[in-house]
């Protein structure tokens, strides 16, 4: 719609490297950002070392204090505590920081090669399972670092730390606390992961199913309700949303499971350290103030592992998401031998198509052997049955098909008007300004004037336009080239696609007049079934 500078090369080809396998593309987003990674686990360690340290160091003080010894003896664990309560926060806010940082720049990267994926012109039936995975499969990378990879190598550390710190004092007890966090951390976490694996794997595609069919819905709704056929669509919508409440349900019953395992694993251990602790103080001297710290340091090390059968969901979770996000990536190329270059600034040629064979992608070509060549100033008309490849050439020409074989040879300054414009649903400002995001509300209003509309900037088009009527909509698109075109500078080439199809004879003529009325230097290629617009081209060319 908007003028563009033309790819110096649009090739798609394969160039004979093998390409990585679909997981491994996600993988290759963090090679290189070791470091990075590795900033919020230890950030997330340290928070959650001064935690279960805070709990530790302020039982034993408690304990000690209770003796009633010099208080200069209690000043460096009252000290430790206070820095320990700072640590805690300080750090945990630094590795929410850190982690964060390194999601998003993996969420971007992914999103990136998802988009670039895309722009190859390959039909996509499903909007809503498209968008799904565009958006909230893709989102999943973030969770994949903060919730997942962080929390687990955290963790492992941490426990293995106050594991030692506490044989240190006594070895049985330190035993019997890495087994009691081993059991809560990694068997536990296990258990939930395979019960509710079913569960959490089909969230993703019960979201994007759910997503699917309300889009269908809200798309057909007049079509359906006319046709007595909107109480079966909406039953399958309902279906497909009990059934994903039937997984959430599924999943958060293991979950809750997980949680009693876990207080039930963690109560044991503290009644095996304290009876470990006091048989040590009776039989071996250990200072009974120790008692205090075996009981805590296991509801401390509760608080860490906690996490770890909600992450085994989620991993679960952002796996699928990851897959279907990786079916998109695994797309196969588009193979192409044609090429799209761009004129000299001072050449006369404004278009220049040479046994141009087009098609979409994954699909058998349209049309093969074409050959087109505008000078500047030169209204074409190319006409031909419907289903020829009209549209299909003009979006190749454009860039957003890629040329299957031949040669584009395209200017500098392109302006595109489709056969059906997208209108957003906002204002007519907002939609005027997809030609020239930076245009004032001055020469918004003088490109509508120039098309003949007389709207309000504030006034809202609907969805797809359906608040204005066919002719408006068409004029408005047209008010797009005509803001692009006063702030930026004339087209070299314009190529509209049926500008008058479907309009009445009134609007027909009048955006025949504006089609015609295009600066003299401007190429101008229209595809149409309108005789009256092709009276005004200099010739026709048919398909």
């Amino acid at each position: 719609m908007i003028g563009e500078p033309a790819a110096a090369v649009h090739a798609t080809s394969h160039r004979g490297v093998a390409e990585p396998r679909p997981e491994q593309r996600i993988r290759l987003l963090g090679k290189d950002s070791g470091w990075p990674m590795i900033r919020p686990i230890l950030l997330g360690a340290l928070a959650q070392l001064s935690a279960v340290g805070l709990m530790a160091l302020s039982g034993w003080l408690l304990s000690r204090a209770a003796q009633h010894p010099p208080v200069l003896y209690l000043m460096s664990a009252i000290v430790a505590v206070r820095a320990l309560g700072i640590g805690r926060g300080v750090f945990r806010y630094r590795e929410r920081i850190a982690g964060h940082d390194v999601a998003l720049r993996w969420q971007a990267k992914l999103r990136l090669r998802v988009f670039e994926r895309l722009a190859d012109g390959r039909p996509l039936r499903r909007g809503g399972d498209l968008l799904a995975r565009v958006l909230a499969d893709v989102d999943a990378v973030q969770d994949l670092v903060v919730r997942v990879m962080v929390p687990v190598a955290s963790t492992a550390i941490v426990i293995i730390a106050a594991s030692a710190a506490i044989t240190f004092i006594s070895w049985p007890a330190g035993v019997l606390l890495l087994v009691g966090s081993v059991l809560s951390g990694v068997l536990v976490p296990l258990l939930i992961a395979r019960g509710s694996a079913a569960a959490t794997a089909s969230m993703a595609p019960l979201r994007a199913e759910l997503a699917d069919q309300v889009d269908e819905v809200a798309r057909a709704r007049q079509g359906l309700v006319a046709n007595g056929a909107d109480a079966a669509a909406l039953g399958r919508l309902s279906t497909v949303s009990r059934r994903l409440a039937a997984a959430e349900r599924r999943a958060a019953y293991w979950s809750g499971l997980a949680g009693g395992l876990q207080w039930s694993i963690t109560g044991l251990v503290i009644v095996g350290s304290l009876l470990i602790g006091g048989s040590a103080v009776v039989d071996h001297g250990l200072d009974p103030v120790y008692l205090a710290v075996f009981a805590l340091t296991p509801l401390a090390l509760h608080e860490v592992v906690a996490q770890l059968p909600v992450t085994a969901q989620t991993w679960l979770r952002t796996r699928t998401s990851l897959h279907r996000v990786a079916a998109l990536l695994s797309r196969p190329l588009t193979r192409s031998t044609g090429t799209r270059t761009a004129t000299a600034a001072d050449s006369e040629i404004a278009l220049q198509v040479k046994d141009l064979t087009v098609g979409w992608p994954g699909t058998a070509a349209v049309v093969a052997g074409f050959e087109l060549t505008l000078r500047r100033g030169e209204r074409v008309a190319l006409i031909g049955p419907s289903g020829r490849g009209k549209s299909t050439i003009a979006q190749t020409i454009m860039g957003f098909l890629p040329p299957v074989a031949g040669s584009i040879l395209v200017p500098h300054r392109l302006g595109y008007l489709a056969q059906d414009a997208h209108l957003f649903d906002t204002t007519v400002a907002e939609n005027v300004r997809i030609g020239a995001k930076d245009a004032s509300d001055a020469e918004v209003r003088a490109a509508l004037t120039s098309v003949g509309l007389d709207f309000d900037l504030d006034r809202q088009v609907g969805e797809y336009g359906a608040a204005i009527s066919g002719g408006e909509a068409r004029r408005l698109a047209l008010a797009r080239l005509e803001v692009s075109r006063s702030c930026a500078g004339d087209f070299d080439l314009l190529i509209m696609d049926e500008p008058t199809e479907h309009l009445d004879r009134n609007n027909a003529e009048a955006i025949t007049e504006l089609v015609m009325t295009v600066p003299a230097r401007t190429a101008v290629l229209v595809i149409t079934h309108d005789p009256r617009l092709m009276s005004c081209c200099d010739r026709v060319v048919h398909l």
